[in-house]
């Protein structure tokens, strides 16, 4: 998948769905203080980016999850590309949100599952691994089995890795961190300095 890793990496530097500010820091709705800020929704936005994206989704789960039968999205970034991977694998889908609804059915899961379906979650991003352990475990609660998660990135912070350890998911990215700040040093987005800095912040986070 290095090939994938880089090209993804490339492409989100390109169309600017990643942003990287090393003297300037965002804050995230965690309320981290990060130098990176990533936004895979823009992806929507680009025919080819996101195809790419999807045939290298489906080709994780062909690789890492073979006994798939269905593709869950989370709400709401991750709901586009699990409908385009769960079309390239001809596979049923759902999507979870964030919490149950307050009217109608109250649905938190939508989209139609049977006890016994194999289930892989499409994530956008990973960040601490919270959001997405939180949707696997709603979808443990209506007696699916969940195999994984995938996601177009992760920021490879060690929360993340330990959250998903203690949860006992696996989890699998296209491109992360390191191959994104490798890509934007290589592509002249940020300067050797910035690039000491970026890794810096997320080995001390």
């Amino acid at each position: 998948m290095t090939n994938i890793r880089q090209s993804v990496a490339k492409d989100l530097l390109e169309i600017k769905a990643v942003e990287l500010r090393p003297n300037d820091y965002f804050i995230w709705t965690s309320g981290i203080k990060s130098p990176i800020y990533c936004d895979n929704r823009i992806t929507m936005s680009y025919p080819k980016v996101r195809r790419n994206i999807s045939q290298g989704l489906a080709a994780l789960i062909r690789e890492y999850y073979p006994q798939a039968t269905s593709i869950a999205g989370t709400a709401t970034a991750g709901i586009p590309h699990a409908a385009w991977v769960s079309e390239i694998l001809d596979m049923p889908m759902t999507y979870v949100r964030d919490s149950k609804k307050k009217h109608g059915k109250t649905n938190q899961i939508e989209g139609r599952l049977s006890k016994g379906d194999k289930v892989v979650v499409v994530e956008d991003l990973i960040s601490t691994g919270l959001s997405s352990i939180n949707v696997v475990k709603a979808l443990e609660e209506v007696g699916v089995e969940v195999l994984g998660v995938i996601a177009i990135y992760s920021y490879n912070l060690k929360k993340a890795v330990d959250a998903f350890k203690e949860a006992k998911v696996s989890y699998h990215t296209l491109t992360n961190y390191d191959e994104l700040v490798e890509e934007a040093s290589k592509q002249g987005y940020i300067k050797e300095e910035d690039k000491v800095e970026l890794v810096e912040w997320r080995n001390n986070l």
